[in-house]
């Protein structure tokens, strides 16, 4: 570990994450390879770049080469924007009421998908006084999330009113599979060719974006015809491929890392004896004379509830399986096999040593969820410790 960086000036309670910036180098840079030198790599770093601190990820991704970024809001671009990143910066959500002026000052690409959206952009750019034609966005389609995007029917009637605007320039369409890592839904073919389609009437319109693009994380993976110009990984970059099923699926998978660890330290040991409960609501009773360590996290940091009693940490390279409710502040788990365990022990919540490994996938496993919401709720109140 050459040098950390820490995002808040004080830091005391031992509970924190490290993120280890060149694995994230590194991910980008496999993802890059694996579609090739011909499709645009879109690194995605919303929602606070999955967790792992939008700003440090944003600088370490363009570092690696990335020339996009993909963010969810106007507020988060400009996050980046403000901390000098230069990479192109697509805001994937579209821009709300009142911010068409920062996106255009801040050279920000919004998405767009209503003539609200282009009304506003147009008056802007004329208020302050951008060339003809010089705004870059990217139309967004729905093909069959029904969430966001253009409806279909409505694309013939909006792109005329697009080849009429004086300051907006068509450079992207995009949209977003539904069931991109299942390999045999029929609902991602359907989407592919509605979009196809869609590519069709754009042409014949006489516009001719540079990027398009529809390749999320598991399209990114598993589905290289839907790569086109540009592809959007978000979850490859933090180090987890996307559990795929269907014809093919033993195929997928790259050489990812995950890039964040999740560590906190042993607050307090409890010798209790057997037919002893523990926790919340006593869910957990001892069978035998157990040694509890007291960890100082709980769901106020993101740590799923559903843990409870079914979960474990790294201890001294041993598995300690969670006993009693994980509660808002602690989690209570079982090191009476695990000699020598003391007070002050680093525990490993999300991460490996040289023979155990608890990964984002495991947690989302028995709290019957996806990785990303794993990661996402990771809380603020965790300090996010940069690995260079």
């Amino acid at each position: 570990m050459s040098s950390t960086q820490q995002k808040f000036s004080i830091h005391t309670r031992p509970n924190w994450a490290e993120v280890a910036l060149p694995v994230l180098e590194r991910n980008y840079r496999a993802v890059a390879a694996h579609v090739g030198p011909k499709v645009t790599v879109c690194s995605v770093i919303k929602c606070d770049a999955y967790g792992h601190g939008v700003v440090e990820c944003a600088r370490a991704l363009e570092r690696a080469g990335s020339h996009w970024l993909g963010v969810t809001s106007t507020e988060e671009g400009l996050a980046v924007r403000d901390a000098g990143v230069r990479a192109r910066i697509l805001v994937m959500t579209g821009i709300w009421r009142n911010e068409e002026d920062a996106v255009i000052r801040h050279n920000l690409t919004p998405a767009i998908a209503t003539p609200g959206h282009l009304r506003a952009l147009e008056t802007a750019a004329k208020a302050l006084g951008r060339p003809q034609h010089s705004l870059a966005v990217h139309l967004k389609l729905d093909t069959g999330m029904s969430r966001l995007g253009l409806p279909l029917e409505e694309l013939p009637d909006f792109l005329e009113r697009l080849k009429q605007s004086p300051y907006v320039m068509l450079e992207g369409v995009f949209s977003h599979l539904a069931s991109s890592e299942v390999l045999d839904a029929p609902d991602a073919e359907e989407q592919m060719a509605r979009f196809d389609q869609a590519m069709e009437t754009i042409h014949a319109a006489g516009l001719q974006p540079r990027y398009t693009h529809l390749a999320n994380a598991g399209a990114v993976e598993a589905r290289p015809a839907t790569w086109r110009e540009m592809v959007r990984p978000g979850l490859l970059l933090y180090g987890y491929n996307l559990p795929c099923s269907g014809p093919g699926a033993e195929k997928t998978g790259l050489d990812v890392h995950p890039v964040l660890s999740w560590k906190t330290r042993i607050i307090a040991l409890r010798d209790i004896p057997a037919g002893r409960a523990v926790g919340y609501n006593l869910t957990w009773t001892a069978k035998r004379s157990t040694r509890v360590a007291v960890l100082p996290v709980g769901y106020g940091d993101g740590y799923n509830r559903h843990l409870s009693n079914r979960g474990r940490v790294i201890v001294r390279d041993r598995y300690a399986p969670i006993v009693g409710n994980i509660s808002m502040d602690l989690t209570t788990v079982d090191v009476t096999e695990i000699p020598g365990a003391a007070l002050g022990d680093e525990v490993l919540l999300i991460g490996q040593s040289a023979n155990c490994q608890v990964g984002a996938q495991e947690h989302a496993d028995l709290a019957g969820t996806v990785i990303y919401e794993i990661l996402c709720g990771l809380s603020p109140r965790v300090p996010r410790i940069y690995v260079e």
